[in-house]
């Protein structure tokens, strides 16, 4: 068996697709009427079709998962995330662990969780 993607709910599909492009530069693999495939796995399933297929409300910044990330230059990351149109909701700005890897928590447009961290450093782990 092997995992191929994962599927986040959108309340609009065009908003994210420019959102995951402009800051993660993801592209789009496959596009439906109310779904897009991304680039690196990322499903984005339109809010309507999902609560239907459900039959249950979806419930924004639950914080029960998140989309992580990494980038070795986290600081222009923030930078870019700063200066982005839409207002972005913190959970942690950019921040230094202990160990030295850097982080960023925030939500997408839509309430799902995402962290950014610099690569961890293979001869540094969490705790040293």
């Amino acid at each position: 068996m092997k995992l191929k993607n994962v599927l986040i709910v959108v309340n609009d599909v065009e908003k994210s697709k420019a959102f995951y492009k402009d800051l993660f530069g993801l592209e789009t693999v496959v596009e439906q009427k109310e779904n897009a495939v991304l680039t690196e796995g990322l499903v984005l399933q339109e809010a309507e079709i999902w609560k239907s297929a459900l039959g249950s409300e979806i419930i924004p910044r639950n914080n029960a998962s998140e989309l992580y990330f990494e980038e070795a230059d986290l600081e222009r990351f923030a930078e870019r995330l700063e200066g982005y149109g839409d207002e972005i909701r913190y959970v942690n700005r950019l921040t230094e662990l202990p160990w030295g890897q850097k982080m960023i928590r925030f939500y997408d447009p839509d309430g799902n969780l995402i962290e950014v961290r610099t690569p961890a450093q293979p001869d540094r782990v969490a705790g040293d």
